[in-house]
């Protein structure tokens, strides 16, 4: 797999906010990942996100680095080279995530930017990217991540509380929806989404009989340290680039480690 994006692809990302980039993961990678995240119980269950219809989804976040197989999707290559290619300059892991939408009773997230939130951690510029991963078939029916198509030129939108989330104020995304296209992003497992902090995202509920589960590594530049120290994401220490062959060998490890746990 390459590890630099085409100069087209860069375009794209710089125009429309974001640049799919099909198969970036085998399927025995992604088959081990997913195998992991059912085996660990705090991966796999998480934190319950309400949306405003009572619908759940879950998300198991942390900034924290180890030798485990979601550290081995963080500091891969095929995410830190493009992302440095994307913000111009070295990055660090800002937090990483597992994002689970079970079938028929996962929420819907309400439109909201990255920056949204990060600008309330003290980050002076929206100098910050996300690549997410789809762990299954990411569909229309089982809720993939919508994103309208040039709204990161739009700058930062005011957020505030929408039901249990924070979502980017409803008269503004209302315009640009009638404005801007509105993109599915469905994908392949092993698809991968680049997309930046200022672009408008959402996802409806998950009412199909099939799990959408994603993995999300979000990245600040080092430049971009926030101006108040947080505990809450990591170290602005120059993410290292890991060998692909450490996805097998974290993965299998922490995965043999679960199981003797369980068998205990």
């Amino acid at each position: 797999m390459s590890e630099q994006l085409t100069d087209a692809q860069v375009r794209e990302f710089e125009e429309n906010g974001f640049v799919i980039v099909r198969g970036l993961f085998s399927s025995d990678e992604i088959d081990l990942l997913e195998a992991v995240t059912r085996a660990d119980p705090g991966m796999s269950r998480g934190g319950v996100m309400k949306d405003a219809d009572g619908g759940e989804s879950r998300i198991w976040i942390t900034a924290d680095v180890k030798e485990d197989i979601a550290n081995a999707f963080a500091h891969s290559g095929r995410i830190v080279n493009p992302i440095q290619q994307l913000l111009g300059g070295p990055v660090y892991i800002w937090h990483y995530k597992m994002m689970l939408k079970e079938p028929r009773v996962g929420g819907a997230w309400e439109w909201h930017q990255d920056y949204g939130y990060w600008y309330g951690d003290k980050c002076l510029f929206p100098s910050l990217a996300s690549c997410m991963i789809a762990v299954n078939r990411a569909t229309k029916e089982n809720g993939c991540l919508q994103v309208l198509r040039g709204s990161n030129l739009a700058g930062r939108i005011e957020h505030g509380s929408r039901g249990g989330q924070v979502g980017a104020d409803p008269d503004r995304t209302d315009a640009m929806e009638k404005r801007l296209e509105l993109v599915y992003g469905e994908m392949e497992p092993g698809d991968a989404l680049f997309f930046h902090c200022n672009t408008l995202h959402r996802s409806d509920q998950n009412k199909s009989e099939h799990a959408r589960w994603a993995f999300i590594c979000c990245y600040n530049t080092v430049a971009n340290v926030p101006f108040v120290s947080t505990d809450y994401h990591g170290q602005p220490d120059p993410a290292e680039v890991w060998p692909d062959e450490r996805i097998f060998e974290l993965g299998k490890r922490q995965l043999e480690a679960l199981a003797s746990t369980k068998e205990d």
